[in-house]
């Protein structure tokens, strides 16, 4: 088995429910954001803040190539879709899958806009974003999930199921 990579915007539950699978699938969990936090000795918001929204994309993108593991979960920044080299890195570790959440859910888990490290430009809303992502989001999907009413275990056993992996 290959590595499942997971992508969505933020709020969709791409840690909790990459957890929940490397659990049940019992292989490493990778998440980009924390690679990219340990590589610059920041956090998410302070780079974005400090350097520009672009400059925080190449350093995502740098990040997520220097990913090379056998098979693992690796749940990606929202932002990830952005930079094509980096979605074509993932694609060659393994399946693609994006977790699909309406927009009023992602509205009630976001409480925290301002700080949470989103490559929101000036201006921006959140719609805004989440109406700009989702074509990009279902481009790169190899396989898509709708997890709006599901617990992470659930959402878990339907990526495991509709990405045949048992």
């Amino acid at each position: 088995m290959h590595s499942i990579v997971l992508i969505g915007m933020p709020g969709c539950g791409k840690s909790t429910v990459g957890r929940r699978l490397s659990e049940l699938l019992d292989i490493p969990f990778l998440d980009t954001d924390d690679v990219i936090q340990a590589r610059s000795g920041q956090k998410l918001q302070t780079m974005i803040d400090a350097e520009g929204i672009d400059r925080f994309l190449e350093w995502e993108a740098d990040a997520v190539c220097s990913l090379a593991p056998q098979r693992a979960v690796i749940a990606t920044g929202g932002s990830v879709v952005y930079r094509e080299r980096a979605m074509r890195h993932l694609h060659a570790l393994g399946t693609v899958v994006y977790i699909q959440v309406s927009f009023e859910e992602i509205e009630r888990r976001i409480h925290n806009l301002s700080s949470r490290g989103i490559a929101l430009r000036e201006g921006q809303t959140l719609r805004a974003l989440y109406d700009e992502r989702i074509p990009l989001y279902e481009a790169q999907a190899d396989v898509t999930v709708c997890t709006d009413a599901m617990s992470a275990q659930v959402a878990a056993q339907e990526i495991i199921r509709r990405a045949g992996l048992l």
